[in-house]
């Protein structure tokens, strides 16, 4: 499997939902890309420990997301129909604009450190003109 990027506005952040015994976490993601002739939404799965990730994101934040696809083939029994699945599974993303800037891992807390920064080195009384 190999990783590729996609760039769009986030549309829809889910909330995270537990499946099985084994408690598996999946997050949905869906960007929108709006090429002119119509709109292309585009549906991403953080999994897992990357559910947290997702956090960071909001509506209208411009993002570069790396995924992965990822495919299976299911059938209920020998004699029944093959069914083939394909997702995209989200790896990290960069917040390009619309939002702060963080990363797919420990980002807020790095992005309110460095608000915090900003916020104590802006003087409105140093502003050279």
């Amino acid at each position: 499997m190999s990783e590729t990027k996609v760039t769009g506005v986030v549309h829809l952040v889910e909330e995270t939902k537990t499946y099985g015994q084994k408690g598996f976490r999946k997050r949905l993601v869906v960007l929108e890309q709006n090429n002119g002739r119509f709109t292309n939404y585009i549906p991403l799965e953080f999994i897992k420990d990357n559910c947290d990730a997702a956090d960071d994101l909001s509506v209208g934040n411009e993002v570069e997301v790396s995924y992965r696809l990822s495919g299976r083939k299911w059938q209920k029994d020998p004699s029944s129909e093959v069914k083939y699945f394909l997702s995209a599974e989200a790896m990290s993303f960069k917040i390009l604009s619309g939002g702060t800037a963080a990363g797919g891992s420990g980002g807020a807390n790095a992005a309110d450190a460095n608000n915090a920064l900003a916020e104590t080195a802006y003087d409105e009384n140093d502003i050279p003109f």
